[in-house]
């Protein structure tokens, strides 16, 4: 089977190593890709964004499935152009991929049909959103942008001078460009949180993941927020139950809720999720694998990748589709450029050891191959440390020995990714 992957970063390269290891794959190919993708399969210099030209590059390769990586491109409307063309594509519909582009109609949905979530409020004008946070007693908020905002479109407050400057930001200074042309006003929730992965075909969900990430860019969970400094799986408060909960009470009456409003999911529906002292809490969703947590997930897939999503794709996917998950522990590092997610530089030659630890992994983020054959940085989160052992400690071990066989300038990275799974 000859086989599209859309995207250039950690996950679309954890997505080609696993789609490279199964043995229905005939040719693979990568969109932009990057170095790591490269070793992989062959990179096409087609933007993601470019949705026409890769529909071109489908048809004239007989391509037999397209897996999109990145939610831009969903929520461009790419799987619908290629289902209009009968080339099969792994991803929702735009319509259903508002479960991510959209946090006022995700939102909206959750109340509709009692999805456990926070308590929301939202506004399109600055006026109205600073009146509302005058009003009222509560002094700490979650501000978030509508729309797409790479993972950085959510800001924490813990008094009104800190939300009315947020509001600022978003609706003012417009520091997430469109995205931020509605906002919510969400409660703050407080508890454990977990990230859950489940492929959805319509009514049907599968068995999910569960895994943990560090969003903060300093130890100790201190700094910026980033679009993700680091995952592992599985959580150390993970159970049956809490799994079975969520599952009955999130993940399935959410792909009922897409149905019944003539937007059926078909792909992978990834949740975040509050253990609130009320029980689990919808914080968000999005409509595609995460990242990083992809590249500590995809290592404890024993079905094949490739099977599952091609039958996602033709709406057949069912119980009968084998979709196991082993109990190995994961853990995954960025490692980033210097001032990320900030200001930072790139260009700098990335030097990779032959002789990678056992059980590791390095996954490609922001890379790429120069003329004269040099990998070099090429965005704020470069590559991911991924280690894999039969407990936490040896996984989170080999993850950190592995980066002591890199080096690039300036490079940085959290100490303390899985810590807490071992406190």
């Amino acid at each position: 089977m000859n086989v599209l992957i859309i995207g250039n970063g950690g996950r679309e390269n954890a997505l080609a190593w696993k789609v490279k290891n199964s043995p229905l794959l005939t040719n693979l190919f990568i969109s932009p890709g990057n170095a790591g993708t490269d070793q992989l399969g062959k990179n096409i210099d087609i933007d993601v964004s470019q949705k026409t030209e890769i529909l071109k590059f489908v048809k004239s390769n007989k391509i037999d499935l397209t897996l999109v990586g990145p939610e831009a491109p969903l929520e461009d409307g790419i799987v619908d152009l290629f289902v209009s063309e009968k080339q099969l594509i792994f991803g929702p519909s735009k319509k259903a991929a508002q479960i991510e582009t959209s946090k006022v109609w995700a939102k909206n949905l959750m109340t509709k049909y009692d999805i456990p979530t926070a308590k929301f409020f939202s506004f399109n004008d600055f006026t109205s959103a600073e009146k509302f946070i005058l009003s009222q007693k509560k002094l700490s908020w979650v501000i978030k942008a509508d729309g797409l905002a790479a993972g950085k479109g959510v800001i924490l407050t813990n008094n009104k001078e800190e939300s009315i400057n947020a509001l600022k930001q978003i609706l003012i200074d417009r520091k997430f460009g469109n995205a931020g042309n509605k906002i919510i006003i969400e409660e703050m929730l407080f508890g454990k949180e977990v990230s859950i992965f489940s492929f959805v075909n319509g009514k049907f969900v599968s068995s999910h993941i569960s895994a943990c990430d560090y969003k903060r860019s300093h130890d100790g969970d201190k700094g910026l927020n980033t679009g993700g400094m680091g995952a592992y799986s599985p959580p150390e408060f993970w159970n049956e139950n809490l799994s079975t909960t969520i599952h009955e009470e999130i993940m399935i009456p959410t792909a009922n809720a897409l149905v019944e409003e003539n937007a059926p999911f078909n792909g992978m529906l990834y949740g975040g999720i509050m253990l609130t002292s009320d029980g689990p809490k919808v914080l968000e969703f999005n409509c595609r694998f995460g990242d990083p947590e992809t590249q500590v997930i995809l290592p404890k897939l024993s079905s094949d990748i490739i099977e599952i999503c091609y039958n996602t794709a033709k709406n057949t996917l069912n119980e009968k589709t084998p979709i196991k998950w082993n109990n190995d522990n994961c853990v995954g590092v960025v490692i980033t450029s210097g001032g990320y997610p900030e200001s930072y530089k790139t260009g700098h030659e990335i030097k990779l050891s032959s002789n990678p630890v056992n059980n590791s992994l390095i996954f490609h983020s922001g890379t790429k191959i120069e003329n004269d054959g040099k990998i070099t940085t090429n965005g704020g989160r470069v590559l991911v440390s991924v280690g894999i052992g039969e407990t936490m400690t040896i996984a989170k071990n080999k993850a950190y020995q592995n980066i002591d066989n890199i080096y690039f300038k300036n490079m940085y990275f959290r100490k303390d990714i899985s810590e807490r799974a071992l406190s």
